[in-house]
């Protein structure tokens, strides 16, 4: 045990170097630069038109009958899938580390990232319906391996490969040992169950929806997200309301710290204005996936021939994930002052929400249903980077080697886990935002053309490849 131990020292020791580069200033400056770019070349439009947003997620909450219409699932539980895959440990144990690690302005910085994110998460699912291919078994499969495969010329195939492998490895931490392991934990110390007990029962769970396919995904997740995000997110309006006295100030507090170091108090330990924006930006990069090129996987198996409109859907999730599940989390725990008392991760939320009856027990439910969802959603992704990577033939064992690892997971070290997936978020992020600045030419032209036809999609946006 004790060997094992210390490999797993060393092992944490090259990682968080490696840690340290990936999540460096140029990292930070490329995040919020392509999304600041994309933001400004779209003229706003991602912010301006979220109206036109939510009608068209509500007119595709329906699968279309219509058999020219490609795809697999509904606009709607593309979205959902997207949003299962990013509603989880990230909005409540990461909002609650980032502003334990970088301070209330951490809070500010990452809605700094969701503003410009949703041009970006716009711009992806452009591109991954634009370019995504069908599969010998009739499949839609799309995302940044394909968009760089058939958007770019060939001397960037490359950087479709490594963003697929960095993908299929950042899908076992960020999208399955990270959430299975915060369940284990929050179950455990608010209802006393076995970490192990978790993750067996989590395992069952996750293998009797995963078999079916990205339809039952989608399935799950339109009836699952919605329902438990509207539960979550009206306690924590309630703990707001409670404390609706202290809003003003809490909003005074986030800005002062996102450009002033924050002072130890109480069991805070004080922060600098880099640790504000390097956790701020990294959480939040985290929560809403925005430039990871994960949740555009989701969105090309969309029905819908028209790539625009599904970028329009698919921004939305960024806006609802951060700005709206985040901001509740990070203001309850502001607003309560609980960012003093020494708490991080869940914990730190659970105490915040501790404010009205049962508030320990709404986050652990909340948490274990959100990562539930994530490891279904982030199935999904892992499965089309290790097919893209080695083909159709790789679908069933990746499935199992996904099933078999959520236990571990829950019953391993979560520093390390973090760490690790922290990191391949970062290695994922690179290739797809690289790709993304060279191909918004294509994504400027088509929004230009989809609003000028009033919504109608030109016969070059449905252009599809066959694998």
């Amino acid at each position: 045990m004790e060997i094992f131990n210390s490999m797993i020292e060393s092992v944490s020791g090259v990682i968080g170097v490696i840690n340290g580069y990936v999540w460096g200033v140029p990292m930070l400056a490329l995040i919020l630069g392509v999304g600041l770019y994309l933001t400004v070349g779209l003229k706003f439009m991602p912010i301006l038109k979220l109206g036109k947003g939510f009608r068209l997620l509500w007119s595709g909450r329906i699968p279309d009958k219509d058999k020219n219409v490609k795809g697999e699932i509904s606009p709607f539980n593309a979205l959902m899938t997207s949003l299962s895959a990013t509603i989880g440990t990230g909005n409540i144990a990461g909002v609650a580390t980032a502003i334990f690690l970088g301070g209330p302005g951490a809070l500010f910085w990452m809605w700094c990232t969701a503003l410009v994110g949703m041009a970006t998460k716009f711009a992806e699912a452009v591109l991954a319906v634009r370019y995504r291919e069908v599969d010998a078994n009739g499949n839609h499969s799309g995302g940044p391996m394909y968009y760089i495969k058939n958007g770019l010329s060939s001397k960037w195939a490359w950087l479709g490969t490594a963003f697929a492998f960095f993908g299929s490895i950042a899908g076992f931490g960020i999208g399955n040992t990270v959430q299975a392991n915060s369940v284990a934990n929050v179950i455990e110390s608010n209802f006393g169950v076995e970490p192990i007990i978790t993750g067996l029962v989590m395992m069952v769970l996750v293998g009797l929806v995963l078999m079916g396919g990205v339809k039952r995904i989608g399935n799950v997740a339109g009836k699952l997200v919605p329902l438990m995000a509207a539960f979550y997110i009206a306690m924590g309006v309630v703990v707001l309301v409670i404390h609706a006295a202290e809003i003003p100030a809490a909003f005074a507090l986030i800005i002062e710290s996102a450009f002033n170091p924050v002072a130890a108090q109480g069991g805070f330990a004080g922060a600098a204005v880099w640790m504000a924006i390097r956790f701020g930006v990294a959480r939040g990069v985290f929560s809403n996936e925005a430039g990871l090129g994960s949740a555009p996987i989701a969105h090309a198996a969309a029905q819908t021939n028209n790539p625009v409109a599904q970028g329009l859907v698919a921004m939305l999730g960024t806006f609802i994930d951060t700005l709206i599940v985040c901001s509740i989390t990070g203001l309850a725990i502001i607003v309560t002052g609980e960012w003093t008392g020494g708490e991080t991760g869940a914990g730190l939320t659970s105490a915040a929400f501790s404010t009205i009856p049962y508030g320990n027990y709404i986050v652990a439910v909340s948490l274990s249903v959100f990562a539930f969802t994530t490891i279904l959603g982030w199935s999904f992704y892992g499965e089309k980077c290790v097919q893209y990577l080695f083909g159709i033939k790789a679908i069933i064992p990746f499935r199992v080697l996904w099933i078999l690892v959520v236990p571990v997971g829950a019953a391993g070290s979560l520093e390390f886990i973090w760490l690790l997936a922290d990191t391949m978020n970062a290695l994922m992020a690179i290739p797809n935002l690289i790709a993304l600045g060279l191909l918004s030419p294509v994504v400027f032209k088509l929004t230009k053309e989809y609003f000028a036809s009033d919504g109608a999609a030109p016969a070059c946006m449905t252009e599809e490849k066959k694998d």
